[in-house]
Formats: C-alpha cells, sequence, structure tokens
C-alpha cells in the first residue's frame, strides 16, 4: 500500500467535502447516461442489423467484461500510486466509444464501441469512488450513496433519451451525447485538482499507523468478501433481465410499443436510483450488515410475483424491486472496504468490475436463455435468485471489532 494512501485513510476527516461529492455524482449522472444508451437502443440495433437475442447479449457481454476485468487492475495500481487527473481521461475513452457507435455499421464495429465504452467505466469507477470516500468526513455510506445515486439518475434518465431523441432520429444522433462527455472531462479535470491537493495536503502517515478490524482472521475476512461477491451475483444477475431484457418483455407479453416500453425501464431505473441514495445513509445509522440482509432477502416476494402480474401491476412491482435492491450496493462497497482497510481503490475496482461482469454474465446467458425457451421463462427463473441473499446471515457485525480510530 503507498504511504499516501496510507495517510489518506487515516487523515482526520473532520468536513464532508459537499462540492466535490455533488461533482462526483453528476459526473456519475453523465457517465451512466452515455452508458446506458447502448441497451436503451436495443431494439433499433436488433432491427437495423437483425440481430438475435445471443447477439444482443454479446454486446452488453463486451461491454461488461471490458470494465470488469480492468477496474480491480486500476483500483490496485492507483492504491500504490494515486492518479488524479485519470478520471478524465476515463472520461474520454467513453467519449470516443460514444462517437464511434454512432457511425458503426456492423456488428464488429459496435462490439468495438462497446468496448471503449466499457474501458471508460473501468477507469471512472474505482477511482471515483475513492474519491468520495477522501471527500466523505467519515461518513463513508452517505458518501457512497451521493456518488453511486447519480449513476442510477444517469442510467434512468438514458433510456429515456433514447426513446424521444435516438430512436426517432437514429443511430447517428448518439453522436450528440459527446457533449455530455466533454461536459464530463471538464468536470473530473477540476475533481483531478482538488484529489492532488488534498493528497499532498496529507504527509505521508507513520508506517503501521492504519487501524485494521480486530478479532476477523484472514480467512473471516476472505470468506465474507466471497459472500459479498454472491450477493452481488444475486444483485445483477436479476438486474441485468430487466435492464437488457424489460423492454423486449413487456413488447412480447403485453404487445406495448417501443416508447411505453421504455418509459417502464425509465420507472424502474428510477425506483433503483432511490434505493441507492437510501442504502448508505441506513448503514451508516443502523449497521451496513443489515442493510444488505434486507435489501437482497427483502425483494424476493415481489420477484416472485412479477412473472405472473398483467402490465399495470408489473409497473407497480418494479417499483419496490429496484427500490430495496439497489440499497444493498452502497453498503456492500463500504462493509468490504472496512474489511480490508488501506484498499479503498481495490475493494472499489473489484466489486464495482464484479457488478459489471455479472451484468455482462447475466446478459449473455438470459440472452441465450431467452432464444432458447422464452423472455417470460427468464424471468420466471430469475424470480429465486434473491435466495442467495440468506448468506447474509454469515457475515460478521463489523461494529464490534472496530477499533476507535487513531488522530
Amino acid at each position: 500500500m503507498s504511504q499516501a494512501t496510507a495517510s489518506i485513510e487515516n487523515s482526520p476527516a473532520r468536513n464532508t467535502a459537499f462540492a466535490v461529492l455533488i461533482a462526483l455524482s453528476f459526473s456519475h449522472f453523465l457517465n451512466d447516461m452515455m452508458q446506458s444508451l447502448l441497451p436503451a437502443i436495443y431494439p433499433m440495433l436488433k432491427t437495423t442489423y437483425s440481430l438475435d437475442f445471443g447477439q444482443i447479449g454479446l454486446i452488453t457481454f463486451v461491454f461488461q467484461v471490458t470494465a470488469s476485468l480492468l477496474q480491480p487492475l486500476v483500483g490496485y495500481y492507483t492504491d500504490r500510486k494515486p492518479q488524479p487527473y485519470s478520471l478524465s481521461i476515463g472520461m474520454g475513452f467513453t467519449l470516443t466509444g460514444l462517437a464511434l457507435l454512432s457511425v458503426a455499421s456492423s456488428f464488429p464495429v459496435i462490439l468495438i464501441a462497446a468496448a471503449l465504452v466499457g474501458t471508460g467505466s473501468s477507469v471512472f469507477h474505482p477511482e471515483s469512488s475513492r474519491v468520495a470516500r477522501m471527500a466523505s468526513g467519515g461518513r463513508h455510506g452517505f458518501a457512497q450513496s451521493i456518488f453511486q445515486v447519480g449513476g442510477n439518475a444517469g442510467s434512468a434518465v438514458g433510456p429515456l433519451l433514447a426513446a424521444f431523441i435516438v430512436i426517432n432520429r437514429g443511430q447517428a444522433s448518439v453522436a450528440w451525447f459527446s457533449i455530455a462527455a466533454m461536459l464530463g472531462m471538464i468536470l473530473l479535470w477540476n475533481v483531478g485538482g482538488w484529489y492532488k491537493r488534498h493528497v499532498a495536503a496529507n504527509p505521508p502517515a507513520p508506517k503501521g499507523s492504519i487501524t485494521r478490524s480486530q478479532g476477523l482472521t484472514r480467512r473471516k475476512v476472505n470468506t465474507s468478501i466471497g459472500i459479498l461477491l454472491a450477493l452481488i451475483f444475486s444483485k445483477y444477475f436479476y438486474l441485468a433481465s430487466l435492464t437488457s431484457y424489460y423492454t423486449f418483455y413487456l413488447i412480447d407479453k403485453f404487445h406495448t410499443p417501443v416508447q411505453t416500453a421504455q418509459v417502464h425501464l425509465f420507472i424502474f431505473l428510477g425506483a433503483v436510483a432511490a434505493g441507492t441514495i437510501i442504502g448508505g445513509p441506513l448503514g451508516d445509522r443502523f449497521g451496513r450488515k443489515y442493510v444488505i440482509w434486507g435489501s437482497i432477502l427483502g425483494v424476493l416476494p415481489f420477484t416472485l410475483m412479477l412473472p405472473h402480474a398483467n402490465l399495470f401491476w408489473t409497473g407497480v412491482l418494479t417499483v419496490p424491486i429496484g427500490l430495496i435492491l439497489a440499497s444493498a450496493f452502497p453498503a456492500i462497497i463500504v462493509y468490504a472496504q472496512e474489511l480490508v482497510p488501506g484498499r479503498v481503490g481495490t475493494v472499489a475496482g473489484l466489486f464495482f468490475g464484479f457488478a459489471f461482469g455479472m451484468g455482462g454474465l447475466g446478459a449473455a446467458v438470459l440472452g441465450e436463455l431467452a432464444d432458447m425457451t422464452s423472455i417470460g421463462f427468464v424471468y420466471s427463473v430469475c424470480a429465486f435468485l434473491p435466495l442467495i441473499g440468506l448468506l447474509a446471515v454469515f457475515l460478521p457485525d463489523l461494529e464490534r471489532y472496530m477499533p476507535a480510530k487513531t488522530a
């Protein structure tokens, strides 16, 4: 671990840097809004290029896996050597991917564009999560929620913009969103300046001064990380069924027009955004283990009812599904960072990357399953995924092991 990172972890943070958190949240909004354009225009791409569900899943797989494989590496590297301006550079990859997507004329070019957008994500998420923790003033769950809600809000708005702009004006109109990428690059360059000053203002901490959770063996820590990753698998496999195939499900089962299906997707993603901002502060107040437990397992009754609901109740049920399920992620990130102190970037990269990877793998597997059976069958199978939340009972209560922080 670098001494610079160590000092960041242990510097006495007395005030939450709200301006930095808002800038990160808005940048996350722009980043995920642009990324969400890709799945939102799947129906258009499917028709234009005569793609099957397997190919649709492959696009998501390439995007998600590109992000998931690189994120832990980025986090691991920047734990040792912070890179304040890498956030802006990462947004540049997203800009390039969008520009290429707007002119792509074949399936392989679409895959390359998706990979570039994924690369931008791989840089943005671990580093911005680190900066959010720096700016938290000790309110780690709150800071993660503020940061993450921007991304969820962007993911909700993206399909709506796609429905009323890209679907109407065609694939070339994706290029208009490059303006948002350039705005994000400017904003993140300024955040990078704050990041650089923050590191410079905190001298290296003496060796061995980093506080660690006491009483937890390495085996217990590794087992807990494994459980958290299993919960991420459950959450993001289920989310993949909705973010990638919800519009197709509504069109297939209820014969809704594309724009109506996109509005339903917007409602669901809006609930996800609301759940994200709730989860972090609840974890700060009541304990992260209980938020994790309740959010993963608590969604089960609603997922079991969803495949049997009519159009109205389908729309209603996706609201508590998004709200409850999304509340887990900020708590999981902070819980994992407290399990492994001093590895903020590595942990953020691992969990964001694994989440992206599971989303991509889920999209590919579920797409093939939909081709072999039906889109309705996919939702019947995925309804049972939240049962994996039972594993949360084996997570330790970290509050019992946290020593008093050193000054």
